[in-house]
């Protein structure tokens, strides 16, 4: 396990690769020190800096839970990161890309915990009973390490390169719905990308909502009410560029649409003065 002063240093370096949009080398090849652990201590860390800058804490995602991408990151498990006030997009206003570095969008399925819910020990059918029900949702990721070159701790020491998300407007009752076939498609400009289901996530979106409550409860912490968890990406991952228009809709949940602002105008230079 890496020292305390040398997590600080890898917290501080992603802070910093955030606010100015510069990334840095994978962790691995500066740190290859660092652990799992580590990371979410790392995690922690650069969400109690923004704790302190005035961010609220309004739920938490999680990644890496299909299978594809847990064996090209050679792991067994997902991961998670956190979701703060200041990443929550509202549908219909532009999504800056001068904010973010490498985007790329994922349609997933959000819940809304009407319940708490607190492991260890907790199941899919627990978590059918927790959550109020569930949303429609796009998280725009980024990665603060360069060119995605990502390993489990890169990821889990960046938020689970988490960035922003946008939420439909109904929050619809799962109870009587079969989560594992609800079906999504993605759109980008109005043509057909990609479509999904929520099979792709651990088999059953409510397992992710299970697990996540039970990796918490190793930290003393739990899921409460009024909590927003994202539980994966249904489809892979999907770059954007200035104005592109991103919709997911779903099965019985309805849509959601990301737009991202046009890229700026050009500066025109002032005429030259006029000479007499």
């Amino acid at each position: 396990m890496a020292s305390e002063s040398t997590r600080r240093q890898v917290a501080d370096r992603l802070h910093i690769a955030e606010r100015d949009r510069a990334p840095i080398a994978p962790l691995g090849t500066t740190h290859p020190d660092l652990s799992v652990a580590d990371a979410y201590m790392i995690q922690q860390l650069n969400l109690e800096r923004r704790l302190a800058d005035g961010a609220r804490l309004i739920g938490r995602k999680v990644g890496l839970t299909s299978a594809p991408m847990q064996q090209m990151l050679g792991v067994d498990e997902p991961d998670y990161g956190v979701l703060l006030d200041d990443m929550l997009i509202e549908e219909g206003d532009d999504i800056d890309l001068g904010r973010l570095i490498e985007p790329r969008v994922e349609a997933e399925i959000a819940f809304l915990m009407g319940d708490d819910l607190a492991g260890p020990g907790a199941s899919a059918v627990a978590a059918a009973h927790a959550v109020a029900g569930a949303m429609p949702a796009l998280e725009i990721i980024d990665s603060r390490i360069a060119g995605w070159k990502i390993t489990l701790t890169d990821t889990v020491a960046d938020n689970a390169s988490s960035a922003l998300l946008v939420l439909g407007g109904r929050v619809t009752p799962v109870r009587a719905l079969d989560l594992r076939l609800l079906g999504t498609t993605i759109s980008r400009n109005g043509v057909h990308v990609d479509s999904g289901a929520g099979a792709a996530v651990l088999g059953n979106p409510l397992r992710c909502v299970a697990w996540l409550a039970n990796k918490l409860s190793a930290f003393g912490a739990s899921l409460r009410a009024g909590d927003i968890v994202l539980a994966g990406a249904l489809h892979r991952a999907i770059p954007v560029r200035d104005d592109d228009v991103i919709r997911a809709e779903f099965a019985h949940l309805g849509a959601v649409t990301a737009r991202f602002a046009p890229a700026p105008s050009p500066a025109v230079a002032a005429p030259e003065p006029a000479h007499a």
